[in-house]
């Protein structure tokens, strides 16, 4: 396990113990804990940005599954007719 030094301001320190108080963590810990739950966040948000841009820019692939989506429906549709 890797070990990172973080100098913490006060207010953000007092959070921290009443974070840990509340939850009967030991402070490092709940720091442990909120710094994967922030970069799984970020990633998380990452992804949602890159799918709303690959849906926006109208990739090819994107475009080829949306039309394999699309074509049963539309074949349903000309069977009614």
């Amino acid at each position: 396990m890797t070990r990172v030094n973080v100098t913490l301001d006060q207010e953000t320190y007092a959070a921290l113990e009443r974070q840990a108080k509340r939850v009967r963590k030991p402070p490092a810990r709940v720091a442990q804990e909120i710094l994967a739950e922030g970069l799984a966040r970020r990633d998380a948000a990452a992804r949602r940005k890159k799918l709303a841009t690959d849906y926006l820019v109208g990739r090819a692939d994107v475009r080829a599954l949306l039309k394999d989506l699309e074509s049963p429906q539309l074949e349903l549709l000309d069977g009614n007719e």
